[in-house]
C-alpha cells in the first residue's frame, strides 16, 4: 500500500509531499490543475518511461520518492527478498525513489540500492495497478481480452506449460531447418570443407606445440649471442685475466692477514670466500651449459619452416594460431553432421512429434481451464455492467479454440469479449456494438472483475468515470469504494461530485501562479472543505445553497452505504 509520495520539480508541481491510508481516496480538481502530473509521478515510480520534459522549467532534475507498507503486498516483498533489495532494518517497508535529470537520463533506487529501468517495473507491478482513460480502447484488442481472462483465472501455471512447450518446439523446427540447408549445400562447398579439414589435420599440430616451437626457435636463432655472451661471462667470472675469482682471491688473501690484527675482520673473510666459490661453481655451470648447446642450423630451418606453415593456415582462416585446434575440432563437427543428416533428421523429427505432443497436451489443458473461467469472469461482470445503469446488458468472454492451428506461446485459444446492451439483441464482439459510454462501464466492470484477484495492493484510476453521470455515476463511486475495502487501496481522479462523495477520503489539486510561476497544490480536504468541493464540481459559475445541500446529502448517503 502507498503510505507516502513525494515530488520536486516535476512539470508544474515545485514541491509536494501526500500521506494515504487504506481504503478509497478521490483526487479532483479543475482541468489543467495537474491531477494527471500526479498520475504520472506515481507512474515514474512503477517504472514507466521517463521523459525529460517533465523536469520544470529552469531545474536540474526533477525527483518522485514513495513509500509503501509491505503488509498486503505479499508478492511485492518476496521479490525484494529475491533481488537482495529487501530494507532488513524495516521489511515490511519499501522506499523507491526516481530521478529525472534535464538531461534525458534517469535514475532509480530502491531501498537505498540502484536499479535499472527493468527490475523497477517488475517490482512496480506487484506494487501498483494503473488504470487509465485508454485502457478503454485497449480493452477492444484480442491480446488484453485474452489477458485478462487469464489474469482471471489465475492460468499462470498453465500459460508457462504452454510457453515452454512452444519454445521447446520452435527449437526444435529451427534446427530442422538449420538441417534442411546444410542438405542443399552445392557440392563443391562440401568437397572445399573437406579439403580444409585435411589441411589442417596434415599439419598435425601437437597439443603445445606452437609455444614449444617458439621457444626452441629463439634460441636457436641467437645461436651466436649464446655462445658469445656466455663464453664472455664465464671468462669474467673465471680464467680471464683480473677475473671476479682472481680479485676475490687478491681480497681473501688480504683479510686473512688482517684477521690476526682484528677478529672484526673475520665476517667479512667467511663472506670473500664464500662468493668466490659461488663464482667459481656460475663459472662451472656455464661451461657445462655452453658445452651441450646443440645449435644446429638446419634444426633452425626446419622450425622456421613448421612455425610458417602454422602461421600460413591461421591467417588462411583468418584466426591466431592457437585457435587451429579448435577450427579443427569445428570442422569435424560440421562435416560430420552434414555426412550423417539422415540420421539426425530422424532423430529430430522424433523429438518434434514428441514437443508437438506435449505442445497440444499443455494447450488443450489450457483451453479447458479458460473455458471454464470465462463463465464466472462474463457472469461477474454482466452483474457490476447492470448495476452501472443497463439493467439488460449481458457480457460473454468467448473462447474458440483450433487445435490444429500454428502452435503459438499464448496457446491454442482466441478470446473475444461479446456485450449486448439491450434485451433481444444477441451479444455481439465488444468493439462493433458497444458506445463510448458503455464501453468506459465495461472497461471499468472488467477492471474492476480483473484486479480482484491481482497482487497489487494498491490500484489507481484516471478517470474512468468518463462519459457517465447522474445516479450511475454514484454507483461507479460505490464500487470504487467497495473495491477499496477488498483490495486495500484505490485512488481515483475524477470530475463528478458523485463518485468524488464516495471517497473515504478526499484531496483537491488546484493551480496558482505566483511571481509569473505556476505551481500545482495539493491539500487533504475536510468535512466542509469537502462540500464546498462537491458543490462546486457539480454547480455553475455561482455555488449555491442548493449545490452545497446537494453536495452534504452525498456524503451522507456514502457515509450510510
Amino acid at each position: 500500500m502507498l503510505t507516502h509520495l513525494q515530488i520536486k520539480n516535476l512539470a508544474i508541481i515545485d514541491e509536494l509531499a501526500l500521506d494515504f491510508g487504506r481504503g478509497f481516496t478521490t483526487l479532483t480538481g479543475e482541468t489543467g490543475a495537474g491531477k494527471s502530473i500526479l498520475i504520472d509521478a506515481i507512474g515514474l515510480i512503477v517504472g514507466s518511461r521517463a521523459d525529460a520534459s517533465l523536469v520544470r522549467s529552469g531545474q536540474e532534475k526533477a525527483e518522485v520518492s514513495a513509500e509503501f507498507a509491505l503488509d498486503d503486498a505479499g508478492d511485492a516483498a518476496a521479490w525484494l527478498a529475491e533481488q537482495e533489495l529487501r530494507d532488513e532494518d524495516e521489511p515490511g517497508r519499501c522506499l523507491v525513489r526516481r530521478v529525472v535529470y534535464a538531461e534525458g537520463r534517469t535514475r532509480a533506487f530502491v531501498n537505498g540500492q540502484p536499479v535499472n529501468a527493468g527490475p523497477l517495473r517488475e517490482l512496480g507491478e506487484r506494487l501498483i495497478e494503473i488504470f487509465g482513460q485508454s485502457e478503454s480502447q485497449t480493452l477492444l484488442r484480442p491480446e488484453v481480452q485474452r489477458g485478462l481472462l487469464d489474469q482471471f483465472g489465475g492460468h499462470g501455471a498453465a500459460l508457462d506449460a504452454v510457453r515452454d512447450a512452444a519454445r521447446e518446439l520452435g527449437e526444435v523446427e529451427r534446427q530442422i531447418e538449420r538441417l534442411r540447408n546444410a542438405g542443399s549445400r552445392d557440392p563443391a562447398q562440401l568437397d572445399y570443407l573437406r579439403f580444409q579439414l585435411r589441411e589442417l589435420e596434415a599439419l598435425n599440430l601437437g597439443e603445445g606445440e606452437i609455444e614449444q616451437v617458439e621457444t626452441e626457435h629463439r634460441r636457436l636463432a641467437n645461436a651466436g649471442r649464446l655462445l658469445q655472451e656466455g663464453n664472455q661471462a664465464r671468462e669474467l667470472l673465471y680464467g680471464a685475466e683480473a677475473s671476479l675469482y682472481d680479485q676475490l682471491a687478491t681480497a681473501s688473501a688480504l683479510l686473512t692477514g688482517l684477521v690476526p690484527l682484528h677478529e672484526g675482520f673475520r665476517e667479512a673473510l667467511d663472506l670473500a670466500e664464500s662468493a668466490q666459490a659461488q663464482v667459481r661453481e656460475a663459472a662451472d655451470s656455464l661451461s657445462r651449459l655452453l658445452g651441450r648447446l646443440d645449435l644446429d642450423p638446419e634444426q633452425l630451418e626446419q622450425l622456421e619452416q613448421r612455425l610458417a606453415d602454422i602461421h600460413d593456415l591461421a591467417r588462411k582462416h583468418r584466426i591466431r594460431p592457437a585457435e587451429l585446434p579448435e577450427k579443427l575440432a569445428g570442422l569435424r563437427e560440421e562435416l560430420g553432421g552434414l555426412e550423417d543428416a539422415a540420421g539426425q533428421m530422424e532423430a529430430l523429427e522424433a523429438r518434434r512429434t514428441a514437443a508437438l505432443k506435449r505442445y497440444r497436451e499443455a494447450a488443450a489443458k489450457l483451453g479447458t481451464a479458460r473455458r471454464k473461467a470465462a463463465k464466472g469472469f462474463g457472469e461477474q461482470v454482466s452483474a457490476i455492467v447492470r448495476q452501472l445503469g443497463m439493467a439488460n446488458a449481458q457480457f460473454l468472454a468467448v473462447v474458440e479454440s483450433d487445435a490444429e492451428g500454428r502452435p503459438r506461446a499464448s496457446g491454442d485459444d482466441e478470446v473475444r469479449f461479446d456485450f449486448s446492451a439491450n434485451p433481444g439483441q444477441p451479444p455481439r464482439p465488444l468493439a462493433k456494438v458497444a458506445s463510448g459510454g458503455e464501453l468506459s462501464r465495461v472497461s471499468l466492470a472488467v477492471q474492476v472483475v480483473g484486479q480482484q484477484r491481482s497482487g497489487a495492493a494498491t490500484m489507481i484510476f484516471d478517470e474512468v468515470d468518463a462519459g457517465i453521470s447522474g445516479g450511475v455515476a454514484e454507483v461507479v463511486g460505490q464500487k470504487l469504494r467497495e473495491l477499496g475495502g477488498q483490495q486495500g487501496q484505490v485512488l481515483c481522479v475524477t470530475h463528478l461530485a458523485q463518485v468524488a462523495a464516495q471517497g473515504h477520503r478526499q484531496f483537491a489539486i488546484a493551480k496558482e501562479v505566483k511571481s509569473g510561476q505556476t505551481y500545482t497544490r495539493v491539500r487533504p480536504l475536510a468535512d466542509k472543505e469537502r462540500v464546498e468541493e462537491l458543490a462546486r464540481m457539480q454547480g455553475g459559475v455561482e455555488i449555491t445553497s442548493a449545490a452545497l445541500n446537494h453536495a452534504k446529502d452525498l456524503l451522507q448517503r456514502a457515509a450510510k452505504a
